[in-house]
């Protein structure tokens, strides 16, 4: 069960200097893909209060990590009641209930164990949530491992507990809010306690991303006894982009998008510029070139795509769009 929360808790939006995460920026959309990769190094998420430096400018890029969000089938759906929206990822995928006002964790499935919010669902996050926002939730359920199954229960605590500048690599991100999660769950088989799951969860935002320029998560699983301790942290993949990167990046679009048959690349690129298409999974699909100036994509299965653009005078330039 060592990766069971992992991915319970990551959670912006700006008004003016003051960042806010609200519904209609931030909440999951089906068909949406998040580009992430595992950060190597030590995150320091000690700062706290307004207007502090959350210093990582000593994290470097790994491995690629890609978050896919789907509509779950109507068998998950009877399974996790009230699932609206799930999240693939890392071999794991969590279920979420969208309100009006919150939204909220159904289940969670991983290679270890499964946990059902079907007694009471778990807070993700409240909108809006700005600088000083907390709010205690709790939640109850079954869960499922290889050591056994049985019921869990205990508390959520979320809280917007620090803004300001976010360093990560060689990036500068002003005006970021950082959304912090405690979660603390009692392990029960027949009534008896077996043990307990104590998860700490950092995200940070800022007004300009839907997600996390960084998320970190440290859970403590301890099992009759004997404690198990995961840490896992992730960044966008925007962070490590080098700065010519970004420029082209801010002037690169696909049209139409969705698209059904073919799309078009809108930027300053080369005209014998190289052209990658990727899967979620960063399995490359089709290399073609900008020569005739459409890409024909009637081929291609409905789903995700990232498209990357590389010239021999520019650098590579990747954003995504959706096949129909």
């Amino acid at each position: 069960m060592k990766k069971t929360l992992l991915i319970l808790i990551s959670t912006g939006n700006l008004l003016s200097a003051q960042t806010t995460i609200t519904k209609a920026f931030n909440d999951p959309v089906i068909g949406e893909a998040v580009n992430n990769v595992n950060v190597i190094g030590t995150v320091d998420n000690s700062a706290t209060g307004s207007n502090v430096t959350f210093n990582n400018a000593s994290l470097t890029a790994g491995s690629a990590s890609v978050a896919n969000y789907s509509a779950p089938t109507p068998s998950e759906i009877s399974t996790f009641p009230g699932s609206t929206i799930k999240m693939t990822g890392g071999g794991s995928t969590a279920y979420y209930k969208q309100t009006a006002t919150k939204l909220e964790i159904t289940g969670l499935v991983t290679p270890d164990a499964t946990l059902n919010f079907s007694a009471n669902n778990g807070t993700f996050i409240s909108y809006p949530a700005a600088f000083g926002y907390s709010e205690n939730d709790t939640a109850a359920g079954t869960f499922t491992a290889t050591a056994g199954s049985g019921n869990f229960s205990g508390t959520i605590t979320i809280s917007a507990d620090a803004s300001g500048t976010l360093l990560i690599g060689a990036k500068t991100y002003p005006n970021v809010l950082r959304i912090k999660s405690v979660q603390n769950f009692t392990l029960t088989v027949f009534g008896f306690p077996v043990g307990t799951v104590a998860n700490t969860s950092y995200a940070y935002y800022d007004s300009l991303h839907k997600s996390p320029l960084l998320s970190t998560t440290n859970a403590v699983i301890t099992v009759q006894g004997n404690p198990q301790t995961t840490n896992m942290a992730q960044a966008l993949n925007e962070a490590f982009l080098a700065a010519s990167d970004l420029k082209l990046k801010e002037k690169l679009s696909i049209y139409p998008n969705p698209a059904q048959n073919f799309i078009q690349i809108k930027g300053e690129i080369e005209k014998d510029a190289k052209i990658n298409i990727y899967g979620i999974d960063g399995k490359l699909i089709k290399t073609t070139d900008s020569k005739s100036g459409k890409i024909e994509i009637s081929e291609l299965a409905s789903a995700v795509y990232f498209i990357e653009v590389s010239g021999s005078k520019t650098s590579k330039a990747t954003t995504k769009f959706i096949k129909k």
